[in-house]
């Protein structure tokens, strides 16, 4: 099934409704990702009786880092999409979703390299030293990719709080149609 380019069908005329609900549900598909990496490593204590750390503590950061990297790219095409769609609205819309659109200008993340790399993060990397040095070096890797994790979060928070505006905006709007 190819990927979908834009958030507008070409079966009817474009609407900033069909846009906000389409960007809404992605919103809502990071979020999940991010609270299944959580749960799953909230759940890795079930596992402590049998594994050791050394085979533990890699899998924790390696599924805080698979549910970062899927909100990361989810969020990168979010913005993909709603770029290709703004130009086939009206300006008065276009108006509307600048909010929106703002949050992915303000809180744009580079590449998962660059987001992995610990030379180009220095104060993560420092941070996560000291949480290792204060807990235990196996400890580092995770606090490093948790950081990771919780910029994904703050993220989808702030757009997610985008779209709310949004949704209040029109709704008014909509009301006053109907009637």
């Amino acid at each position: 099934m190819p990927k979908q380019q834009t958030y507008l069908s070409s079966q009817h005329e474009p609407s900033i409704a069909e846009v906000l609900a389409a960007i809404d549900k992605d919103v809502e598909r990071g979020e999940d990702a991010l609270m299944l990496g959580l749960g799953l490593v909230m759940l890795s204590s079930i596992f402590a009786p049998i594994a050791p750390p050394t085979v533990l503590l890699p899998l924790v950061a390696l599924t805080f880092a698979v549910s970062a990297s899927y909100a990361r790219i989810n969020y990168q095409n979010m913005e993909r999409k709603l770029t290709a769609a703004l130009p086939q609205l009206n300006s008065q819309e276009r108006l509307l979703l600048r909010p929106v659109a703002r949050v992915f200008v303000d809180y744009s993340e580079g590449s998962l390299a660059d987001s992995f790399n610990p030379f180009k993060n220095l104060w993560r990397t420092w941070k996560s030293v000291m949480g290792g040095i204060l807990i235990n070096p196996f400890w580092m890797p995770i606090f490093y990719v948790m950081g990771i994790q919780i910029i994904e979060e703050r993220n989808l928070g702030y757009l997610n709080q985008a779209i709310i505006g949004v949704e209040q905006k029109i709704a008014p709007v909509a009301n006053d149609e109907t009637e």
